[in-house]
């Protein structure tokens, strides 16, 4: 039986008309936190963004928010969390990577149902994590990914697509060949957060972590430019750095560590930021040669990596 402005939900629950608003508020703010911004505006501009490069992707990132922040509401989260956009963001790239690797006409009902695993997930790594101080970032997004893609080995519903291919490490060969287009660089490596190779769709997400705050898009840009140097010093594959994949895990790792983990206290925090930034070319190098045998991209575990270890450094080295 429904009742008076509202929409009827299993056991009891429901959502009132009033909240929905609210509700998709978050969900922006879900997009928007990915890279660390909690702004419905820059959540809009980052769903432009990525609509640009494929409609499909721009519906299911929402969607896949939508249904993240639903999980937390129902589950009784913390209001400002999910308010905030945090049960949304792991559950936007789940979502997105799901639907690019795997194929068949199952994949958009995987990938929504791995939007609510993420956010069960996050919600657990939140409660686990707890006593360490230290933020969840995308660990269950990068986790619950490997394994969904893992699947399609044992489980024919799960349909892998031929862009995640494995290869074996005794035939690698590193390809140094050819002109880096700095400019398509710099762009790709903000869009390949989202998995984006679009110029227009990097200058869009620019936009709106400049919209969110100065100090966010100076960090994006800084941490993008040292990738970028980074990698083509220590003679990363041209394509690779074309095509911005050493420089997202880079620029969400300055961004962490620099500012949005940070705080006075921490008077490095600017050489911290760019040092994690540096850090994430050898740990993307280096992941994704040890992921190469199952065909599996490293997808943000660098980033990660780099920013657990600055932050947890800081409970020692608190200057940092």
């Amino acid at each position: 039986m429904l009742k008076d402005n509202s929409i009827y939900l299993p056991d009891e629950a429901y959502l009132s008309k009033r909240e929905i608003p609210s509700i998709i508020l978050a969900s922006l703010k879900g997009v928007s936190q990915v890279i660390f911004i909690e702004n419905a505006f820059s959540g809009v501009l980052i769903l432009i963004a990525i609509t640009l490069t494929s409609y499909e992707l721009g519906v299911i990132a929402f969607l896949s928010s939508v249904v993240g922040t639903l999980i937390g509401k129902f589950g009784g989260a913390n209001e400002e969390s999910i308010n905030s956009g945090l049960y949304g963001y792991n559950s936007v790239l789940t979502g997105i990577a799901l639907t690019l690797f795997l194929t068949g006409s199952s994949r958009w009902i995987i990938a929504l149902l791995g939007a609510v695993i993420a956010a069960i997930f996050a919600a657990m790594m939140v409660h686990f994590m707890k006593n360490s101080a230290l933020p969840i970032l995308t660990f269950p997004f990068i986790i619950l990914t490997w394994f969904m893609v893992l699947v399609s080995y044992r489980l024919n519903v799960f349909q892998l697509s031929n862009s995640l291919v494995p290869q074996s490490l005794s035939h690698w060969k590193l390809d140094i060949a050819g002109e880096v287009n700095w400019t398509e660089g710099i762009f790709n490596g903000i869009g390949q957060i989202f998995f984006l190779d679009n110029t227009l769709s990097g200058v869009l997400l620019f936009l709106a972590v400049f919209w969110a705050g100065w100090k966010l898009g100076l960090y994006a840009v800084v941490g993008n430019a040292v990738a970028l140097l980074t990698a083509y010093g220590l003679g990363g594959e041209h394509s690779l750095i074309l095509l911005g994949l050493y420089g997202y895990n880079a620029i969400l790792a300055c961004m962490a560590v620099a500012t949005v983990f940070s705080t006075e206290d921490n008077r490095f925090k600017s050489i911290s930021g760019i040092a994690a930034a540096c850090l994430t070319v050898p740990l993307t190098a280096s992941t994704s040669t040890w992921l190469l045998p199952y065909g599996l991209p490293a997808l943000t575990m660098p980033f990660v990596l780099s920013t657990w270890l600055f932050l947890g450094a800081r409970k020692v080295l608190p200057t940092l």
